[in-house]
């Protein structure tokens, strides 16, 4: 089995976080930084690729492949704040619906700036993904 590039490492997660250029989003960086610590209980740790994660789980995929993965996290990406929802968005429809302004991946939230959004869903969002991770991962 190969390893994933992405691993936890090392780093202060608050001199990484004084580095993001744009003041808006160093801002809302650190706002992140409070609400996942508050809502997962877990210490951030850096990840590889300028991802700040919150907690771990160990998945094992039909086909054999298994890693190590935070429960979720962010990055402050050039073009937009990145938000980890690892368990997805489709369980998720109604606080999506009044979520706010944002674009989605598979697993990812794309936010300019977090005035767009609605602060408390995001918590609840967060709060719910890792609840439903941690049962699903025990």
């Amino acid at each position: 089995m190969t390893s994933l590039k992405t691993q936890p490492y090392d780093r202060d997660i608050s001199e990484f976080l004084s580095k993001v250029e744009e003041p808006q989003k160093r801002e809302d960086c650190f706002t992140l930084l409070e609400l996942m610590k508050e809502e997962t209980g877990e210490e951030p740790q850096y990840w590889h690729n300028n991802m700040v994660g919150f907690g771990q789980y160990h998945y094992r995929y039909a086909t054999g492949t298994e890693g190590d993965w935070f429960l979720t996290g962010f990055s402050p990406r050039k073009q937009s704040l990145t938000i980890y929802i690892m368990a997805g968005f489709e369980r998720y429809d109604e606080l999506m619906t009044n979520l706010g302004k944002y674009k989605t991946g598979k697993s990812c939230l794309y936010v300019k700036r977090l005035s767009d959004i609605d602060q408390k869903i995001l918590r609840e969002l967060v709060s719910e993904s890792v609840a439903y991770l941690r049962d699903k991962y025990k």
